[in-house]
């Protein structure tokens, strides 16, 4: 808990310059798990509502930073999104 309050405060900081930089690494992030959903062996039905989940958490981040919306809700959309599209990538590697 005292690692995600630094980072928040960090990002409260510098948020136009930090939002930027996230919104180029999540975007990226989130493409790689698409493909590798894509690329993947499962049923179309799951493998189709992954990649529904993968775009709506990137979008409502990037959504969020063009809506101006608190820091805090902010954050945690990239958070969330970020740890989605890392946990698609894990599970599809394995």
């Amino acid at each position: 808990m005292n690692l995600y309050k630094s980072l928040l405060e960090e990002f409260k900081k510098e948020q136009t310059g930090y939002s930027a930089i996230a919104i180029i690494g999540q975007s990226c992030l989130g493409s790689a798990a698409v493909m590798l959903l894509l690329m993947d062996e499962m049923s179309m039905a799951i493998k189709m509502s992954l990649v529904f989940f993968v775009t709506i958490f990137c979008m409502a981040y990037n959504a969020a930073v063009l809506a101006q919306l608190k820091s805090k809700m902010t954050f945690n959309l990239l958070v969330l999104s970020i740890l989605f599209s890392t946990v698609v990538i894990i599970v599809n590697l394995f």
